[in-house]
């Protein structure tokens, strides 16, 4: 059913579709009205046997879904930025308790200086947690995303959080056309969770157990390679979710495999306006093309070593800062292609909700392609000022 809907609404109404069993959360701009909406569905009672808590925190409230996870529910929550952080200490527990919670975090900056404004420094902040994360382009894909987060989080070869990035206010304060998925077809899709195994007085269990020396490393290991076969598992699931919905979104990353001199590399919402850009300058006859990078973690290593094995240059435009070293999503990039001989450019952009017009994005890709730049990182948009030290 397609219908004009906002951000929030296209998550909210997915939540509902895989029937969680408990849903808390505490607001903060600018995702708040996604679990407002959750909120209402389940006053009108369209939430069937779910729970909805309202907590009082962040930290309170991963706290609670931390125990309804493990007592076998189906958990859901949605947070950003401050409230992410808040949620931080609670997260990697639930991370290495192996609880599969769904989050959707409405991507929004950090303090200090207070924004509440879209980059990716607060789930990029959370990189090594041991929470998967992918990265929406647009309404249609976060609305189709929950269903298959689910999926990946609960199957037994993962049992990880799963988070949802979509970018705060650019998307989920965006009215776009989203085709409603049905009851019958998310059913289909998604089976009843059935967790291998919960508490209950019947058969007492421990989790998140005190671990020695001669203990601990073996669960941090077991949690890497669990994350490690998400890789597998999430490609079966991109490719299912392909064949019940219609839609085909990539797998762990999307390009047009045609081959190219130079790549840009994009995330989120920006994804929309460099392909744009790319298309153009294609026409105009320049090698280019796109990599929209849609997870984060796991890291498609191998994915873009096979994309840019042909390239001379790659651009990564970042929406996110590692201070005193490279931003996170061109370290991995350099990573992954270190025996290739390609220069890499890391464009920061966008912090703090900067705009960035398509002329920028256009002018910044020409100086890579004509070679009026140096590889390595650089700011674009960036005001002049003078930084005062007292």
């Amino acid at each position: 059913m397609m219908k004009v809907v906002r951000g929030f609404y296209s998550v909210a109404y997915s939540v509902k579709l895989c029937k969680p069993n408990v849903i808390c959360a505490y607001p903060i701009t600018p995702q708040t009205e996604i679990v407002e909406r959750l909120a209402e569905m389940y006053a009108n009672g369209e939430l069937g046997d779910c729970e909805y808590i309202t907590a009082e925190s962040e930290f309170g409230s991963a706290s609670i879904l931390v125990g309804a996870s493990a007592a076998g529910a189906r958990t859901f929550t949605a947070t950003c930025s401050q409230g992410l952080i808040l949620m931080s200490e609670v997260l990697w527990n639930a991370a290495g308790m192996r609880l599969p919670i769904v989050i959707v975090n409405a991507n929004r900056s950090l303090s200090a200086p207070l924004s509440i404004w879209n980059d990716h420094q607060d789930s990029m902040a959370m990189r090594d947690a041991g929470i998967i994360q992918v990265y929406v382009e647009n309404n249609q894909e976060v609305h189709d995303m929950i269903p298959q987060a689910f999926k990946v989080a609960e199957d037994r070869r993962v049992m990880l959080p799963f988070m949802v990035c979509m970018d705060g206010y650019k998307l989920t304060h965006a009215y776009e056309p989203v085709d409603l998925l049905s009851q019958e077809l998310v059913d289909s899709f998604l089976p009843p969770y059935d967790p291998p195994v919960k508490l209950t007085t019947k058969d007492p269990l421990t989790f998140g157990s005190y671990a020695t020396p001669a203990t601990y490393m073996e669960f941090r290991a077991a949690m890497h390679n669990a994350m490690e076969r998400a890789r597998k598992v999430m490609d079966e699931v991109f490719k299912e979710w392909a064949e019940v919905s219609g839609r085909n979104w990539g797998g762990h990353i999307a390009n047009s495999g045609e081959g190219a001199e130079v790549y840009v590399i994009a995330m989120g919402s920006l994804v929309g306006l460099v392909r744009d850009v790319v298309d153009e300058l294609r026409k105009d006859g320049k090698s280019v093309d796109l990599i929209k990078l849609r997870t984060f973690r796991p890291f498609p290593a191998d994915e873009l070593r096979k994309a840019l094995s042909g390239a001379s240059k790659v651009i990564v435009f970042e929406r996110s800062l590692s201070l005193g070293s490279e931003p996170p999503v061109t370290l991995d990039v350099k990573s992954a292609i270190q025996k290739l001989d390609i220069d890499v450019y890391s464009l920061v952009v966008g912090l703090g909700g900067r705009d960035v017009p398509r002329d920028l994005v256009k002018k910044s890709i020409e100086e890579v392609i004509d070679g009026k730049v140096e590889p390595g990182m650089h700011f674009r948009g960036l005001k002049d000022y003078e930084e005062v030290i007292v």
